[in-house]
């Protein structure tokens, strides 16, 4: 019988694809897995649930916040007041906003709710137009004086400009900040990121319940961004019926891809991030099938990204999930913020989240999916296992994510 040669040629490929597997997932610099490798033993052993056609985990239970509001007892009002602004997309806004809310907590001044600014010049929106504001001035109340905006005889030129470093600390403002409110009787916030550490600390301070509340415990998305992101989540779940309407989130952009900061250096046994076609390969190492449905942080779709859909074809971009009547709002080159938003609340609620980029995102998702008992992160790595329990976040797999800290 003749042999076909397009048949000869794509059991060729096939198996070269798994050979490749060996040698594709090196050591990435996400965390260390190699400590955590027992670990993550255990939870293969009492959580991992092999329903429906992938190796999905079980959601933990929702945890509930175990900090505790400060007391005022009768607080010196302060005239002075502290502005700032969210910038650099959502996974930055969370610690943007605890470090404010603990620097103006430590000096009883008065935050003025901040604005929203892009990675694009004259990108610039109020607080509002993504986030519930009532609902954050509601859940400071009693911890820190929130003012809608600047009085009038407040004047931006004049205001002091302090930088601090994220998770800022109390000796870090009396030291750095205090006497320059003082001076000034009003400054600016600017955070600085040296690292996208999340760990949760060992020693206790007395500003972790303040943080805890900040940055688990006051923002929202604004109703009708909340409607988007539920339609979303609604239609991939549909796309999801032969999973139990289960799908995969993954946190993989091309033009961050494409940025130094994801291209090893020569000779480098690490990787900080992963393209389409290693991603494709790691989710079917670990037994995730072709109809497993999988939504990707790329906006729009980019041909690198067919090597991916090959092995996945259920695999969608935001451009393919939005509500069309929604999309010239939210789907535009000149709203990135929006775009951020709506993937950093879809990767918190899927049930999968795949880091391909290590970084902020990923480690404020991470913090966001273990208060709401999602645990199945799965950050790729050279463990030589391919069962899934190897490649869960150590941030869950050994608790160490800052989120233990604030939930029980």
């Amino acid at each position: 019988m003749a042999v076909d040669p397009r048949q000869v040629l794509a059991g060729i490929l096939t198996v070269t694809m798994f050979v490749m597997l060996g040698n594709m997932i090196k050591r990435d610099h996400f965390d260390s897995y190699e400590s955590g490798h027992a670990d993550a033993k255990a939870i293969e052993h009492n959580v991992i649930s092999r329903v429906t056609s992938g190796p999905w985990l079980e959601d933990g239970s929702e945890l509930k916040p175990c900090w505790k509001k400060p007391v005022v007892d009768d607080p010196q009002e302060s005239e002075g007041f502290i502005t700032f602004s969210l910038t650099n997309g959502p996974e930055y806004h969370v610690s943007q906003i605890a470090d404010a809310v603990v620097v103006a907590k430590y000096l009883q001044a008065t935050l003025v709710l901040p604005d929203i600014r892009g990675s694009n010049p004259g990108d610039k929106r109020n607080f509002g137009d993504i986030y519930d504001s009532e609902k954050f001035i509601t859940s400071l109340e009693g911890v820190v004086k929130v003012a809608k905006k600047l009085p009038n005889k407040v004047s931006t030129k004049n205001l002091a400009v302090v930088r601090v470093p994220n998770r800022v600390t109390e000796t870090y403002i009396a030291e750095n900040v205090e006497p320059i409110f003082k001076s000034k009787g009003n400054i600016r916030l600017a955070t600085t990121f040296t690292s996208v550490n999340m760990k949760k600390n060992e020693e206790k301070s007395d500003s972790d319940s303040v943080t805890c509340l900040a940055m688990f415990g006051t923002l929202e998305l604004q109703s009708e961004i909340q409607e988007v992101v539920d339609s979303m989540v609604e239609r991939l779940r549909t796309f999801s019926r032969k999973t139990d309407g289960r799908f995969v989130a993954v946190d993989l952009r091309v033009d961050m891809l494409e940025k130094k900061g994801c291209q090893a250096s020569s000779g480098s046994k690490t990787k900080s991030c992963y393209n389409p076609s290693e991603i494709a390969l790691f989710l079917r190492k670990i037994g995730f099938n072709k109809d497993t449905t999988i939504y990707l942080t790329q906006s729009r779709w980019d041909s690198s990204l067919d090597s991916l859909k090959d092995l996945f074809p259920k695999t969608y971009t935001k451009e393919g999930v939005m509500p069309i009547d929604m999309k010239e709002k939210y789907l535009s080159y000149e709203i990135s913020e929006y775009e951020k938003v709506i993937d950093f609340y879809i990767s918190s609620q899927s049930d999968v989240f795949v880091p391909a980029i290590s970084g902020l995102f990923y480690a404020n998702v991470a913090g966001k999916r273990i208060g709401n008992g999602k645990h199945q992160i799965l950050v790729p790595a050279n463990v030589a296992g391919s069962s899934v329990a190897d490649f869960v976040s150590p941030y869950v797999s050994k608790k160490n994510h800052l989120a233990y800290s604030c939930f029980c």
